[in-house]
This record gives structure tokens, C-alpha cells and sequence, in this order.
């Protein structure tokens, strides 16, 4: 009889649960679900198509593109009216927040721009590839699976599935040498900087037991901390978390390991590189905050000096390094390495004023590079009577402002605003950050920043002078904008210009992240 009772509790438990795992877990995850079901639907829905006889081989890139565009939109729905804001799912392994719905809502914005901002160039360069959209969505999916992470086990996952389709994005372009260079390096450099996480996660992992975030907090803040110290366990602990801190400094790209992303992102097509260059630094700083900020907190002294080093040397060398560049992207690429310097600094303030800096600076480095991107895929010239569906070289802008002022007006806004010229988005970003810096007392930070703003004016306004003062080598007209691009470059240009005048909103959903985040 007590064994039938028991056997009726275990079979109520059980329903019980799976009545959970339904009605809240998968709940929970549905934007996830549905973008990655639709891509892989997508993908045999291409083969399928791309492959028949009958219709005559059909290129798909168009109908997809629009499918894809639609696909990030519905998710973005499903992630603004989730019932469910606030859990922790999956025994454990994923959390959601308003911290997780804000970053996820920015990676599926931007991945929207990029595929909608890049449809007519892959027209023009007849990059007929419709894996280039699946990759996409399903990187995406991976992402929002990445910033929801709450354990290293569903860290590690989604990292690797988001790496494997950065490897494959990075070589698309099969006919070019440039291409298949950088899908390799990316892939040799990416396999090492992941092994160097896992092999910090395992660390922690073996003098632990535990791989929960919340878990490994309570143990380093609660009475185990002294167990760990009277071990060899702290220390074990702290070189594991060092192993975990230059595995994603290496996925950020933050100097000293930077050196594959300027040969990567210059090989890569440029609307990839756009993708490279916006979408996975959100991610990436977001389960970033979420590790440091929540599971090793109480050791901010060791990670902090480490984050100030790479961050002093990001700006710098980013700064200075792209001043020598004469190819747009691989300055781009040191203009990025630059801004990563800037959010780091955010983060090494170990505030919540330096975590709202950080939150504003991401979304005005994402308006701004996708404005800077949307304008570098419009710009086609017309040479010999053949489209050129590039700009190589920053002498290419010459003349821009007599062939389309509109658009070197826009680029020339564009990179005022990166560079930190008032009254722009750039410089209401950088001047909180610097103020955040120095509440923190970190005054070196501060005023290395400032240098490092007035160094990088000098090749951002270099730009400007080209395109106003320089004339071409060789005679070319530039095209009209794709209506694509003009409505992309409407949007962030309209951000750009104004949000230094109205930034009550966005001031306002930070603090609240930032303190959902650290309470």
C-alpha cells in the first residue's frame, strides 16, 4: 500500500512537471523556437526549390530575404509579449529577465538591419548563396540562447553553435581567396579562444561541482568562501576565471587578442562583416555582464585590473592603428577593437553607473556602425559602364560629395558622431561613459579616453576631407541609394541627430537593466 502511494506521488510529481516543462519552459523560449524552426524550414524549403528541374533552378536569395526579414519581426513580437518575464528555466540553465529581453531585443534589431541593408548589394555582387540568410537566422538563434545562459553548460553550447556559423559566414564568398582566408582564421583563432573558456569553465567546474551562475555566486559570497580559501580551491577558482575572462576577451576582440579580426573582417563580405562587427558584440557583452557581474562579483579586484589593461590598450591601439589603414573595412575593424576599449571601461567601473554606460554606449555603437555599413553598401560606382559594387580603399570617396551629397552629408554625420563631436549620439555616450569613469575614481581611464577621442578624429575627419576635397584617380558616378538603405539610414541617421536632445527614454530602460542586473 505505501509503495502504490509512493508510486501515485511520483506519477503526480512527474505530470506535474511536464505540465511545467510546457506551460512555462518552452513558453519561455518561444522566440528562440520559432526563429530557429523557421531557418531550418527555410533551409529545406531552399534545397528543396534551389535544386528542381522543373522551375528551372530559381535563385531564392529575394524570397527569402523577405521570409527572413519577416522571421526577425515575429520574433521580435514574441519577445515583447511573452507572459513570462521574469524565470529560471530548464532546470536551471537559462534565466529570463529584463536584462535578457533588452539585449535580445537589440541582436534581433540589428540582425534585421543587416539582412535588410544588405539585399541589394548581394544582388549587385550575384552572391546567389540563400545559406548566407539560414546561417544568419540560425546564428541569431543562438545568440538569444547565448544571452540567456544562467549555466556554463548552455553558455558553452550556444557559443559553439553561434562560432560554427560565423566559420561558415566567413568563407561564403568560395571564390575568393580573401574569403577562404578568413573563414580559416577565424576558425583556427575562434577553436582556440573557445578551448581557453572551456578549460576555464572545467576548472571552476572541478573545485566547485557546481556550473550554475546563481550557484556559483552563493558559494563565493556565502560561508563556503571560507572552505575555498583554507583549500586550494580559490586559487584554482581565480586562475579559472581567468582562463573564462580571456576566452571572451578574445570573442570581443579586445587587444592583446585582436590580432585575427582586422585579416577576418577585411576578408569576409562586406555584409557579413556588418554582421561580425554589430550584432555579436551585444550578445557577447551581454552574457559577459551576466558572469562577472553576478557569479564573480566578490572578485572584482583580479578581473577589474585585468579589464582596465585591456581596456587602456584597446583604445590606444585602436586608435593608432587606425591611422596608418587605408582599406575601409580593416579601419573599421580598428575602430571597433577602439569602441570595445570604451564598453570595457564601462564594465571595469563595477557600477551600476558604469553598467548603464556600457548599456547606452552598445546601443549608440549599434546605431552608428549599422548607419556606417548601410552607407558602404550603397555606395555603387559606375566605372567603364560596369557597376562597382565596393569601396576597397578610402580614396574611393573622392568626389562623393559632388556625385551624391546626400550620402557623404549622411557619412560625414555618420563619422562625426563616431568620433565623439558634440552635439551627436557619439558624444553623449562617451561623455556618461567618462563620468562613470570617474565616479569609479578611475581617472586614468578618463583621460586616456578623451586622448584617445581626439586621436581617432583625426582619421574619421580624414574621410570627410576625401570625400569633399580629394578627386578621383579614376572617373566614376555613384549610383542611386538602394530604397532598401535609405530607409535604414532614415532611421539611425534620425537617432544619431536627436538623441542627444531626448535621451530621458533610453537613460531611463538602462538604469532599470542595469539594476535588474545588480540587485
Amino acid at each position: 500500500m505505501a509503495l502504490n502511494i509512493h508510486d501515485n506521488s511520483l506519477i503526480t510529481l512527474q505530470a506535474n512537471y511536464k505540465t511545467f516543462l510546457f506551460d512555462t519552459d518552452f513558453q519561455s523560449v518561444l522566440p528562440e523556437i520559432f526563429l530557429m524552426t523557421t531557418g531550418i524550414y527555410l533551409l529545406v524549403y531552399g534545397v528543396i526549390w534551389s535544386t528542381s528541374k522543373e522551375k528551372n533552378y530559381p535563385l531564392l536569395l529575394t524570397p527569402l530575404s523577405w521570409l527572413s526579414l519577416l522571421a526577425c519581426l515575429f520574433t521580435f513580437v514574441l519577445l515583447i509579449n511573452s507572459p513570462i518575464q521574469n524565470a529560471l528555466v530548464f532546470y536551471n540553465t537559462l534565466v529570463i529577465d529584463d536584462f535578457t529581453t533588452f539585449i535580445k531585443g537589440l541582436i534581433l534589431l540589428s540582425t534585421f538591419f543587416c539582412i535588410f541593408m544588405s539585399r541589394d548589394y548581394m544582388k549587385q555582387e550575384s552572391l546567389n548563396a540563400f545559406e548566407y540568410l539560414i546561417l544568419i537566422l540560425l546564428s541569431t538563434s543562438s545568440m538569444l540562447f547565448l544571452v540567456s545562459s544562467a549555466d556554463f553548460i548552455s553558455l558553452y553550447l550556444a557559443l559553439e553553435a553561434q562560432s560554427l556559423c560565423f566559420y561558415v559566414l566567413a568563407a561564403l564568398k568560395r571564390n575568393s581567396e580573401f574569403s577562404t582566408e578568413a573563414g580559416l582564421k577565424y576558425f583556427l583563432l575562434g577553436a582556440f579562444s573557445s578551448g581557453l573558456l572551456l578549460f576555464g569553465c572545467s576548472l571552476i567546474y572541478g573545485f566547485t561541482g557546481v556550473t550554475n551562475f546563481s550557484e556559483l555566486a552563493r558559494i563565493f559570497t556565502g560561508g563556503t568562501q571560507e572552505f575555498l580559501v583554507s583549500t586550494t580551491a580559490l586559487p584554482a577558482c581565480e586562475l579559472g576565471m581567468v582562463f573564462l575572462l580571456v576566452g571572451f576577451l578574445f570573442k570581443i576582440t579586445a587587444v592583446p587578442f585582436h590580432m585575427w579580426s582586422p585579416d577576418v573582417y577585411e576578408g569576409a563580405p562586406t555584409p557579413v562583416t556588418a554582421f561580425f562587427l554589430i550584432v555579436p558584440k551585444a550578445a557577447l557583452f551581454g552574457v559577459f555582464l551576466r558572469i562577472f557581474g553576478e557569479s564573480f562579483y566578490d572578485f572584482i579586484l583580479p578581473w577589474q585590473k585585468i579589464l582596465l589593461v585591456s581596456s587602456l590598450a584597446s583604445m590606444i591601439l585602436g586608435s593608432i592603428a587606425a591611422l596608418s589603414q587605408t582599406r575601409i573595412k580593416r579601419l573599421l575593424a580598428y575602430s571597433s577593437i577602439g569602441h570595445v576599449g570604451y564598453l570595457l571601461a564601462g564594465f571595469a567601473c563595477g557600477t551600476i553607473e558604469g553598467i548603464q554606460a556600457l548599456l547606452i554606449y552598445l546601443v549608440v555603437y549599434i546605431f552608428m556602425n549599422i548607419t556606417m555599413f548601410a552607407i558602404i553598401l550603397s555606395a555603387l560606382r559606375r566605372e567603364h559602364l560596369q557597376v562597382v559594387p565596393r569601396l576597397k580603399y578610402i580614396t574611393d570617396l573622392a568626389f562623393l560629395a559632388k556625385t551624391n551629397p546626400v550620402l557623404a552629408l549622411t557619412f560625414t554625420v555618420t563619422l562625426f558622431s563616431m568620433a565623439g563631436i558634440p552635439p551627436l549620439a557619439g558624444f553623449y555616450s562617451k561623455a556618461y561613459l567618462f563620468f562613470a569613469a570617474l565616479s569609479s575614481n578611475l581617472y586614468l581611464v578618463a583621460v586616456i579616453g578623451v586622448l584617445c577621442s581626439v586621436l581617432s578624429c583625426f582619421y574619421y575627419i580624414r574621410l570627410v576631407k576625401i570625400m569633399y576635397f580629394e578627386a578621383p584617380k579614376n572617373w566614376c558616378s555613384f549610383s542611386r541609394i538602394p530604397v532598401e538603405n535609405a530607409i535604414t539610414l532614415a532611421i539611425t541617421l534620425f537617432f544619431i541627430l536627436f538623441f542627444m536632445f531626448y535621451p530621458t527614454p533610453l537613460h531611463l530602460i538602462t538604469h532599470k537593466i542595469a539594476l535588474t542586473l545588480c540587485l
